[in-house]
């Protein structure tokens, strides 16, 4: 049998609902309910001051808020359309003009009584739109709303049931058509009416919603939120209220809505039941829970993000001072991500940081917060702990587990982490502090080796200002002029000649006197500011060997260390480097840029194509440091080396070790195969030039020839030449 549509279904229900001769007679118990001396003064669905909501405006009777003067503070639809105005009232109209003048002492009285009375005062007039026009007989009912207004309701009295009907059917139709769903319940909580917009917004038919309870639409939580309301809603005085609140629809998926509801009484104040008009909010409120967790989680790995970790950490301080509790703060960094990301690309770099992710979280409690501040660093709220000990073995599992290989596709690389750990109160008494106090000790655990994890002391909290302070002063030191450049002789182990020179940096600090690299150089790197430094230092030395190969002969050459940050640089750094050796006139051969292995290994440094770009300056490659790291000496042809310097490692034991002499022997003899000329650093005895003669390195320095000294010093004693030892 075909289903009847859905403006006749509710008809057919309206119709079976014999105490209540239409469903929408609803609306106008609403309305009369509003009159009741029982009601508590009405608030506006927006919750800012004010005397009714949206039920009450679309009730199918007048409706008024008058002021002492009777000035109509509000009107509803229907009372603004039979006094004739605009329902805003610009001009401030009072409603007593509109009594029949005869009826003015009655309305006076009743007014009286009505803001005095406890109950709800009636009085039956006559209404006038104007002079000429015929009084319409009406009855009044009005309360005070307890804030100095009365609350009056008009009815068409007896013989104009046919205006009320008009009005009855124009509210029908406004109902039938409106944007927002309707939905009325009677005393049992079972829908006794809805209009189609709510059916359609719940994926039913009318008929379908029709005497079903109300919890049929509601998931646990709705239940339970309707249990703890539902009695203290049916007692007399509640007014209206606005709230979201998830409905379920047919197909299982939720709704979230805004509810504006209203109780609805009876003369005798029983509990009828309750109206509500309802609004689709859900996709607004997808819309504002994706902004939010924008804002508070990270993308990649949907941990709390920064934002979120202050928001949260905040709160455990308090907490943990509160309750005079251990708070833990873990900074973690990933050794050697950069050259995972670098080598493997972003997309496998991001799977391990999901990954790592994944693992910190094993390693500690549902309770306790996992958050990635970006790139690879993440820190971990361990919150209620009575004691430290459980700290490090949380810390221990956290390193194991990140020491694992990472199965990204057909590569598995492996890292470790660096992790800092600060305790509240003990080693900060802020937020902020603790953060801070945790980042210095990570630093100090990378400092150590990394693959480790360090707690926060007072020592590393001093070590860290000193850092600080080193960085802001090197800022001021180039433009102050107080770098210089100190040079190490190079000998030829042959002929005893200087025949080369090391560039070292020195720091001639106004407060702390003569400054070394180590003392200063990290916090350069830190701080940004080795491509600038280094600029300096290659156009001293450029300088510098310009004005030995006058005084020196046109062979001399000076080495210049470079790090990994200055090969990050821009190209344009290099060319500006050939264009000042052109103009001082000096070939470009003259000048060896010595770098460290870890350069070699640094893919962020796009090594292969920074030493050609160098080569085709005419500039040569030194390798520093051999033997230290993990080059090969395949690595030294890929990269096309000019010149190996094996590490003083090597050399301090070549006297006592003749498996390290047997090393230095060979690498010397591979290194010429491959058309490379060896110099061994950190030289200290006569015995160990002797040794290294014999195996034919081919130059030598350290501090049995000279040490580092300015270039003048050196002038001189390159003049007077250096003694080979016995």
């Amino acid at each position: 049998m075909e289903k009847p549509a859905q403006s006749s279904r509710t008809e057919m229900h309206a119709r079976r609902r014999p105490p209540r001769p239409d469903a929408l007679a609803g609306m106008a118990v609403v309305a009369e309910a509003a009159a009741t001396p029982d009601l508590a003064p009405i608030r506006d669905g927006a919750g800012e001051a004010g005397y009714f909501n949206d039920i009450y405006l679309l009730a199918p009777v007048g409706y008024f808020v008058l002021g002492a003067d009777t000035t109509i503070l509000q009107m509803n639809v229907v009372g603004a359309d039979l006094l004739g105005l605009p329902r805003n009232n610009p001009e401030r109209i009072a409603f007593r003009p509109f009594v029949a003048p005869r009826f003015f002492d009655d309305f006076d009285r009743f007014l009286r009584r009505a803001v005095h009375s406890r109950q709800a005062e009636q009085c039956s007039l006559q209404l006038v739109r104007s002079r000429s026009a015929q009084g319409i007989p009406v009855t009044l009912r009005a309360s005070a709303d307890g804030g100095g207004a009365l609350r009056v309701v008009l009815e068409p009295a007896e013989g104009m049931l046919a205006a009320l009907e008009r009005s009855e059917e124009r509210f029908r139709r406004i109902v039938h058509s409106a944007e927002e769903g309707i939905w009325e319940i009677d005393a049992a909580a079972r829908t006794s009416f809805v209009n189609p917009k709510m059916a359609r917004m719940l994926g039913y038919g009318i008929e379908e919603m029709l005497d079903q309870p109300l919890v049929a639409f509601m998931d646990d939580e709705g239940r339970a939120i309707l249990e703890r309301n539902i009695a203290r809603r049916q007692q007399p005085g509640n007014a209206d209220e606005r709230r979201e609140f998830k409905f379920l629809r047919k197909d299982g998926s939720g709704l979230w809505v805004t509810l504006a509801t209203n109780p609805i009484f009876g003369a005798d104040g029983g509990y009828l039941g309750a109206l509500a008009l309802v609004n689709d909010v859900t996709a607004a409120r997808a819309s504002a829970e994706l902004i939010w967790h924008q804002a508070n989680f990270d993308d990649l790995t949907a941990l709390p993000n920064r934002h979120m970790l202050h928001d949260r950490l905040a709160q455990e301080v308090k907490k943990a001072h509160r309750e005079g509790v251990l708070l833990a703060l873990l900074f973690i960094d990933l050794d050697n991500f950069k050259q995972v990301n670098d080598t493997l690309g972003h997309e496998q770099g991001d799977a391990l940081l999901v990954e790592a992710a994944r693992r910190i979280t094993t390693c500690v409690r549902a309770s306790d917060t996992v958050a990635r501040l970006g790139g690879d660093e993440f820190v971990v709220i361990l919150s209620g702990l009575d004691q430290v000990s459980g700290i490090d073995r949380i810390t221990q599992s956290m390193l194991a587990l990140l020491n694992r290989p990472f199965a990204l596709g057909a590569a598995s690389p492996s890292i470790s982490a660096s992790i800092g750990i600060a305790l509240f109160p003990s080693d900060a008494a802020t937020p902020e502090q603790l953060l801070r106090h945790a980042d210095q000790a990570m630093y100090a655990a990378k400092q150590d080796g990394a693959n480790r994890y360090s707690y926060f002391t007072p020592d590393l909290q001093l070590a860290a200002q000193a850092r600080r302070q080193v960085t802001l002063d090197l800022r001021s030191a180039l433009a102050d002029s107080q770098f210089e450049l100190h040079y190490q002789p190079i000998v030829d182990l042959k002929t005893g000649k200087i025949a080369r020179a090391e560039a070292l940096l020195r720091w001639r600090h106004p407060q702390r006197g003569m400054l070394a690299p180590a003392e200063f150089l990290a916090c350069a790197e830190a701080g940004g500011l080795m491509v600038e430094i280094g600029d300096w230092v290659f156009r001293q030395a450029a300088r510098q060997a310009r004005a030995w190969q006058d005084e020196l002969g046109p062979g001399f050459k000076v080495g210049i260390n470079q790090s990994a940050a200055q090969f990050r640089g821009d190209t344009a750094l290099y060319v500006g480097w050939l264009t000042y050796t052109a103009e001082l006139g000096l070939a470009p051969r003259n000048l060896v840029i010595e770098l460290g292995e870890g350069v070699l290994l640094d893919p962020g440094s796009q090594v292969a194509g920074r030493v050609r770009e160098l080569r085709e300056m005419g500039l040569q490659v030194a390798l520093d440091n051999f033997g230290t790291g993990y080059s090969s000496l395949a690595h030294l042809k890929h990269f096309g080396i000019d010149l190996l310097k094996l590490d003083r490692s090597f050399i301090g034991r070549l006297e006592s070790d003749s498996g390290d002499l047997a090393m230095c022997e060979a690498l010397i003899v591979m290194a010429h195969k491959l058309g490379l000329r060896v110099v061994a650093e950190g030289v200290e005895t006569a015995a160990q030039s002797g040794l290294l003669a014999m195996a034919g390195c081919d130059f030598a320095q350290g501090h049995v020839y000279a040490r580092p000294m300015p270039a003048a010093e050196l002038s001189a004693l390159s003049r007077r030449g250096v003694a080979l030892p016995d």
